[in-house]
C-alpha cells in the first residue's frame, strides 16, 4: 500500500511541475507577444513582393517563345491528322 502512495504522490508532483512549467511558458509567450513590437524598428520586416498580374506577364513573353509555343501546337495537330 505504501508504494502504491508513494506513486500517487510522485504522479501528482510530477504533473504539478509540468503544470507549472506550461503556466510559466504562457506567461512568457504572452510578455514578449507585447514587448518585441515595441523593438521592431531594429530589424523590420521586408515588404511583401507583389505579384505581377496575368496581363503584365503576358506582355514580358518575348516573340520567340510565342514562335515555339506555336510551332509546338501545328506540329501537334500535324501528328494527330
Amino acid at each position: 500500500m505504501e508504494t502504491l502512495l508513494q506513486g500517487l504522490v510522485l504522479l501528482v508532483s510530477g504533473m504539478g511541475i509540468v503544470y507549472l512549467f506550461l503556466t510559466l511558458l504562457v506567461w512568457v509567450v504572452n510578455r514578449s507577444a507585447a514587448i518585441v513590437p515595441k523593438f521592431n524598428y531594429i530589424l523590420p520586416d521586408e515588404e511583401p513582393k507583389k505579384k505581377k498580374s496575368p496581363v503584365q506577364a503576358r506582355t514580358q513573353v518575348s516573340g520567340q517563345e510565342d514562335l515555339a509555343v506555336a510551332v509546338a501546337l501545328a506540329a501537334a495537330v500535324a501528328r494527330a491528322r
